[in-house]
């Protein structure tokens, strides 16, 4: 092929004239029919022209005729891909990668055939792989960063993300909606719905993008907001497909269910039925609506089949939490005995108005409650929960397994170093105000009480309780993100040993650590309000309790909260938590023998069977 044919064919392609280009391109094959680039380029013309099954053929020649060539390979895998042929796509990807294992693309589009494979621990070592081969490419780190989510790497995914700022704009409608997808998963929603906005006032008729924009408004309690952008997809005219129909569906029943119209949030739900044979968040959602309209058998039906679905997923992502021999409740935490904290040296450590206050409890207890009570007074901040101790526990294990097993190994430097970096790993997540104490509510940091005993000796801490059968009832009716937690609360009875598990270790090491622990009763809270905030107030120092008085609106007003209770405690203090679990007698019965010891040791008396 001569330098000016090239020329041509590809200043054709680079106008935007596919058809020239192919017409270009049979010229020139009819002297040259053997001509590498000319079949790339003719190939290319027709991947232009949406007529891949014409492309694919094509792609295969190059792979016969140039079968050292990763880059032939890669375009044949990819085209395989987009043509619905995913095991002759990743046998393709595997021999581009074999012929050339520093190019990053095969190894991109393999994680990614993967991600679809639901192979997500397969996929993330490929798109690091990738990431590391080109790091400047946006497109490999979104990859890479969903696949890390998928396997409940978050602190990964948030270092893959950290520059998406950078990216935009992005000028690739379908490569923006990715990034939002992936900020949802990892929980940064309030840059997802950016994001996302940016792409609808760009393109109104955006249908995926829509949708995603209306559940993150209703995450951010902006309820108007999410149903005017999912109503117009009902519409016959929309143009929506049967998924986009079946997911605004879902969308209009959440909002029917948070104005308390259940009759609509059921007729919703049961005309759309699941989107697929995996979607667990219909059954939940299906779960909390028998549930609200007192249809326990039922409820309890639909969180079972949920539970269900969802363990077949996390069996994906976490087989670890599923074996025989797994603990009720996952803990990466360090424990010690008596004999390790009396070897501890005394250092020098920040007392008890510069430490963080910790909120802890069994999840579903009322630690959110507490968070936005306390977060509403002016000389407290709050965040949404981190796994700081998590990450700082990991990076000791990096460091040196030994290091948690025997804590007083830990000197006046380690510890001063550990307090900057839980600091760092603060002040990623929010902006401190000066002059405020931090309240730092994690309901599971009650497993890490001895690593934070170590660098906060001197902190406060409240601990929420509430009537344990009334916690684990609303623990199986919520879909937890983390699969350690969801592992945990996949039936009654192993949710019932995680509760015990959990609280007999927090007593374990309460006792002797000994640190300042405030109880806080739900059921006391919510019925005496006003002076259990006083006696809140006390325990903390603090002058004028009135602003925590009027949490909720101070809720409202901050937007996302990312928790699942975000749609409770933007209400006023009420009792409707309270003794719910008494209408499900029949399934919480056998399981009172489990939680009866802990029951008694915090006075919620047993009640006697029928």
């Amino acid at each position: 092929m001569s330098a000016s044919d090239f020329s041509r064919i590809t200043t054709a392609i680079q106008a935007g004239q596919p058809v020239y280009a192919e017409e270009l391109c049979r010229q020139a094959l009819l002297e040259y029919p053997r001509d590498e680039n000319l079949l790339l380029l003719l190939a290319v013309s027709l991947q232009m022209q949406q007529r891949l099954p014409d492309a694919l053929p094509i792609y295969a020649e190059l792979t016969r005729l140039y079968p050292a060539s990763s880059l032939h390979w890669n375009n044949y895998g990819g085209a395989l891909v987009s043509t619905g042929k995913p095991e002759q796509a990743h046998a393709a990807l595997v021999e581009a990668i074999r012929c050339d294992p520093a190019n990053a693309m095969p190894k991109f589009q393999l994680g990614l055939l993967l991600i679809d494979q639901q192979d997500y621990l397969g996929a993330r070592s490929l798109l690091l792989d990738a990431c590391m081969l080109d790091k400047q490419s946006p497109r490999i780190r979104v990859g890479a960063a969903r696949a890390c989510c998928l396997c409940q790497d978050a602190e990964g995914a948030k270092e893959l993300l950290k520059p998406w700022r950078t990216w935009m704009p992005l000028n690739d409608d379908a490569f923006q909606l990715d990034l939002a997808q992936v900020l949802t998963l990892r929980n940064d929603v309030p840059d997802a719905g950016e994001v996302l906005e940016d792409l609808v006032a760009r393109q109104p008729g955006h249908h995926d993008a829509c949708l995603l924009l209306a559940a993150i408004y209703e995450r951010l309690n902006r309820l108007d907001d999410a149903g005017r952008l999912v109503a117009p997809l009902l519409r016959a005219d929309s143009g929506a497909n049967d998924s986009q129909r079946n997911e605004a569906d879902h969308l209009l029943a959440t909002l029917a269910l948070r104005r308390n119209d259940f009759a609509a949030a059921a007729s919703l739900l049961e005309r759309s039925g699941p989107q697929d044979d995996d979607d667990a968040a219909h059954y939940f959602q299906l779960g909390a609506l028998y549930d609200k309209q007192g249809d326990t058998a039922a409820a309890m039906r639909a969180l079972h089949e949920a539970h269900r679905l969802d363990a077949r997923q996390r069996h994906l992502d976490s087989p670890e939490f599923f074996s025989p021999e797994s603990p009720a409740m996952p803990v990466e935490a360090p424990s010690i005995s008596a004999e390790q904290y009396a070897r501890w040296p005394r250092m020098i450590a920040p007392d008890a108005h510069d430490s963080p206050i910790f909120v802890v409890g069994f999840p579903r207890s009322g630690t959110t409650l507490l968070e936005q009570m306390l977060d509403a007074h002016p000389g407290l901040q709050s965040m949404d929960e981190n796994p700081f101790f998590n990450n700082l526990g990991h990076l000791l294990r990096q460091h040196d397994p030994r290091i948690l097993q025997d804590l007083s190994v830990l000197r006046q430097y380690d510890c001063d170093e550990l307090r900057k970096r839980y600091h760092r790993l603060v002040s990623e997540r929010i902006s401190r105000r000066p002059g405020t104490r931090l309240i730092d509510k994690n309901p599971l940091n009650m497993q890490w009480l001895p690593m934070i005993h170590r660098l906060f000796p001197e902190a406060k801490f409240i601990l929420a309780l509430r009537h344990p059968c009334d916690v684990i009832l609303s623990c199986y009716m919520q879909c937890f993100r983390s699969s350690g937690l969801a592992a945990a609360c996949g039936t009654l009875e192993r949710l019932a040993h995680a509760y015990v598990e959990t609280m007999e270790r927090w007593l374990s090491q309460e006792a002797i650590l000994k640190p300042t622990v405030m109880l806080s009763r739900y059921e006391e809270l919510v019925t005496d309000f006003p002076q259990q905030v006083a006696r809140i107030a006390t325990f903390l120092e603090l002058d004028d309790a009135s602003p925590m008085l009027s949490f909720d609106q101070h809720a409202r007003n901050k937007g996302y909260i990312g928790t699942p209770s975000y749609s409770q405690v933007i209400e006023p203090v009420n009792r409707k938590g309270l003794g719910r679990w008494q209408k499900y007698r029949a399934d919480i019965d056998p399981i009172l023998p489990i939680i009866e010891p802990i029951m008694r040791h915090w006075g919620y008396s047993v009640p006697a069977g029928d």
